[in-house]
């Protein structure tokens, strides 16, 4: 499921594509685990939330997680 765009890191490609974000929700139980790809970096996150939570929440969660994971790697590369 793609979902929004952010920022990619590191060099910036013409190709509006590359900062696509994929979200794959996979539920366990009482648990679900959320993994979000930036299409145009390849990073990689997941969380582990509560099923009754709503996607959206999750899903906004884990983008966060996504960006900040992200803004982390840029200021390493300096």
């Amino acid at each position: 499921m793609a979902g929004p765009r952010i920022p990619s890191s590191g060099k910036r490609s013409r190709n509006a594509s590359s900062d696509r974000v994929y979200f794959e929700f996979l539920p366990r139980g009482a648990y679900i685990k959320v993994s979000a790809v930036h299409e145009g970096t390849g990073t990689e996150v997941s969380i582990v939330g509560d099923a009754r939570v709503t996607q959206a929440d999750l899903q906004r969660i884990v983008l966060r997680k996504l960006e900040k994971t992200m803004a982390e790697q840029t200021k390493k590369r300096r």
